[in-house]
């Protein structure tokens, strides 16, 4: 669930973009998870058809997703809210940036998507056009087409997902019901949010499938970068009769989206890159440059994965790179941490720098606001990064008893930690009690 300082946050960030009407019907589905609308408007007392609009609206702009759930012997309609998504819209200017630097003639197009949430090749098309000032030549439909097929290429755009997907909590219960027995940590635990999304998405293949180009239209499209536009020439016959029906379909009927994994990946990219550029040692930056840029696609987001021979070939483009060599290479990678099974691949994880900065700038917030025990005792979960028993966080810490629970229940209602009953004692006279470090909540409160 949500922090409070989460949903104060996000509340507000719709509030702001879309009113107070739709803000209300998102904290509420933020406060108390998934709902069928007959339940938002009994919590709310709004009238029905407001509810409906206001979740039409959060649909749209991809804040909320809906998905079918059996309840007794009938099927209903759950509504919930993502709140990564309505967070990802404080970052929209840096993700124009993104694409500004990589496919600068893009832009609109990304602007368009952005600002309206859910839109048909066919209306990104209109907008397009009609945000040409007048007196200026106005780009021609295939041309849209070919700036727009690059982002879906490069997976900055996506087809939206499933409108309401299936899913069964309880099957899903008792799937995993083993593994709640074990000691938990954040990674190991997928919330009900990450399952609904993760059950909408579409298959890659369907996901990032461009919109195919027509026959008389493919001699246009012969100087595009990649195969898939490259492949653009048609057979006769049947099959492009049936390619036309598909351009046709992927133009007016399918809708697209901006993929925000794809934009946070690079964000963290970013991060990463520039967050370890003072510490390198003289003549290896265009190294680390280079591997960045070298990044192999289709790979995991979570991490950046080059080839050797990509960063030679990215060195080779900057100044003095020409003249280094494997042997110079791969010294560097490893000293910055990047890791190989082969000598021909090398990885970087994005995740665990990422998660060491934040953890960094977490435990300074936490010594700050609560203390030196405070601090120590955050400290001590997050290096664990398990769940932590009170009488070893005790034991481990050399604090006195009193202080550790009070410090404990402090961190655990701020939202920085969770803690789960061992038993059926109380917080605070309860042991034993498993403590761990609740990331989602404490991410949420530094943003706010």
């Amino acid at each position: 669930m949500v922090s409070q300082h989460g949903i104060l946050l996000a509340a507000g960030l719709i509030s702001d973009h879309f009113g107070p009407l739709v803000a209300k019907v998102c904290d509420c589905l933020l406060r108390h998870g998934a709902l069928q609308l007959t339940e938002i408007v009994r919590r709310l007392k709004l009238p029905q058809g407001q509810v409906k609009n206001s979740l039409l609206v959060l649909i749209q702009h991809n804040c909320v997703q809906a998905f079918s759930s059996p309840r007794g012997d009938r099927t209903i309609t759950l509504y919930l809210a993502i709140f990564d998504n309505v967070l990802h819209r404080l970052r929209f200017s840096k993700f124009i940036s993104i694409i500004r630097a990589d496919i600068p003639e893009s832009e609109a197009l990304i602007e368009g998507l952005l600002q309206n949430g859910r839109l048909t090749f066919d209306q990104l098309v209109g907008r397009t056009i009609s945000k040409v000032p007048e007196g200026t030549i106005r780009p021609a439909r295939e041309e849209i087409r070919m700036n727009f097929n690059r982002l879906v290429y490069a997976r900055y755009v996506e087809r939206c997902p499933k409108a309401e997907p299936y899913f069964n909590p309880q099957e899903d219960e008792q799937s995993t019901g083993a593994r709640r027995r074990v000691p938990k940590t954040a990674e190991e635990v997928l919330s009900l949010e990450q399952k609904v999304v993760n059950t909408a998405t579409l298959s890659d293949p369907e996901r990032f499938s461009e919109i195919p180009y027509s026959m008389e239209d493919a001699s246009k499209t012969n100087d595009c970068p990649h195969n898939a536009v490259a492949g653009a020439k048609r057979k006769h016959g049947a099959f492009e009769v049936d390619e036309e029906l598909n351009s046709t379909i992927a133009e007016n009927e399918v809708l697209w989206r901006v993929n925000f994994e794809k934009f946070i990946f690079c964000l963290k990219k970013k991060f990463c890159a520039d967050r370890k550029k003072p510490k390198l040692k003289v003549g290896t930056h265009p190294i680390w440059e280079s591997f960045f840029e070298a990044n192999l696609p289709d790979k995991d987001t979570n991490s950046v994965t080059s080839s050797i021979n990509g960063i030679l070939e990215k060195l080779g483009q900057k100044e003095g790179g020409a003249a280094m060599s494997i042997g110079d290479i791969k010294p560097v990678l490893l000293d910055l941490q990047c890791t190989t099974s082969d000598g021909e691949e090398f990885t970087f994880d994005l995740r665990k720098m990422v998660e060491a900065c934040r953890n960094e700038e977490i435990e300074s917030l936490v010594k700050k606001k609560y203390g030196q025990e405070a601090f120590t005792i955050f400290r001590l979960l997050v290096t664990q990064g398990c769940a932590v028993e009170t009488d070893q966080i005790i034991d481990t810490t050399i604090l006195d008893k009193q202080i550790v629970h009070s410090t404990l229940y402090k961190l655990w209602n701020d939202g920085y930690i969770d803690t789960e009953e061992q038993g059926t004692h109380s917080f605070l006279y309860g042991e034993p009690k498993i403590h761990f470090v609740s990331s989602s909540s404490i991410i949420s409160t530094m943003l706010l």
